[in-house]
């Protein structure tokens, strides 16, 4: 059966998240964890869960799923998968365990559909060295598919993204411009060489990303996904107590995706109110281009690795450098 996948969603892939602007307030209103061995909570927003099993043993804990982003199933089913698995690598955790997480109509879209989402699935985990272990499915007109997934790692070499000081560098290790390629595609404004590079993009594993930045002393590590690099570095200057300085021109984008930036169609709804929540925390030069402002609140899925290095190890870094932690009002950006 063929069937455009991107089609049967409201949205695309990590687009479909709830805006941080709203997210906020209902989690701030939620009763804060107290068992000691919670070694990361919600509080920070970093990006999974760490809880201490032993000295030497901690249980790294992630959930993510969204709508089809791209419209071929297996590719679908990679995507979700690497995008899942970056939360535990954010954290320099070792993936071991997956659940996969289902809502589909078979009815409407059929079983060859659903295998080759799973197979994608499947690939992508096998990669990463984690067990498919089972899942959880309903029915659902709107197709979903993601992942619950488990790493480990040892407690005193988890990665969260509170540990940055001023004067760390910052690299990034994908391009952004995935939500714009991927809204364009919806809606037949973007070239076949240009989704084919950002579902490469997409299906790539953090794994090295997460290695190198553990070797070379990363103070501080988040992944850039559905609150765009503005948001998540927002959330990391805020843990760590920094505010930042990003160069613009420096920011990698996937090969196309500039130009569509200045195209309203492809524009992500979640895209504009990531640029509307960043409003309250940036600061933008004046020779700051408004296609790469845009760029740098897309709503990205699957992205790269957002990474903070001392400046004296920065030559060991993982990526691009693309600015750098600096004194000043925690949380606040400056792009120039």
């Amino acid at each position: 059966m063929s069937v455009s996948l991107s089609s049967l969603s409201h949205g695309a892939g990590c687009a479909c998240k709830i805006g941080p602007a709203e997210l906020g307030p209902i989690l701030e209103s939620l009763p804060a964890a107290q068992d000691p061995r919670l070694l990361v909570g919600a509080e920070t927003g970093d990006d999974a869960a760490v809880y201490r099993l032993a000295d030497d043993l901690a249980l790294v804990q992630s959930v993510d799923f969204f709508t089809p982003i791209v419209d071929d199933p297996f590719d679908f089913g990679r995507i979700a998968a690497a995008n899942a698995l970056s939360d535990l690598y954010a954290m320099g955790a070792r993936p071991v365990l997956a659940l996969n997480l289902v809502a589909f109509s078979l009815e409407r879209l059929g079983r060859e559909v659903l295998v080759e989402i799973l197979r994608g699935g499947a690939a992508v985990a096998a990669a990463a060295g984690a067990a498919i272990a089972g899942g959880h499915s309903i029915d659902d007109p709107e197709p979903k598919f993601g992942m619950a997934v488990t790493g480990v790692a040892h407690p005193d070499a988890i990665l969260t993204n509170a540990g940055g000081s001023p004067g760390d560098e910052l690299f990034l290790t994908k391009p952004l411009g995935s939500g714009l390629v991927t809204t364009a595609a919806k809606r037949g404004l973007a070239a076949p060489d240009v989704i084919e590079h950002a579902t490469a993009v997409m299906s790539a594993l953090n794994a090295g990303a997460s290695e190198r930045a553990r070797e070379a002393g990363a103070a501080a590590v988040t992944d850039v996904t559905g609150f765009g690099l503005l948001g998540h570095l927002h959330e990391l200057g805020a843990a760590s107590g920094c505010a930042a300085e990003i160069d613009a021109r420096a920011v990698p984008a996937i090969g196309g995706a500039l130009e569509l930036a200045g195209d309203e169609r492809c524009q992500a709804g979640g895209s504009r109110r990531n640029a509307a929540f960043a409003e309250s925390f940036t600061s933008f030069g004046g020779t700051v281009a408004p296609e790469r402002r845009f760029l740098l609140a897309d709503a990205m899925t699957s992205g790269g690795l957002l990474v903070a290095v001392p400046a004296a190890r920065a030559g060991e870094a993982p990526g691009v450098r693309i600015g750098h932690l600096v004194e000043g009002e925690p949380g606040a950006i400056e792009v120039v």
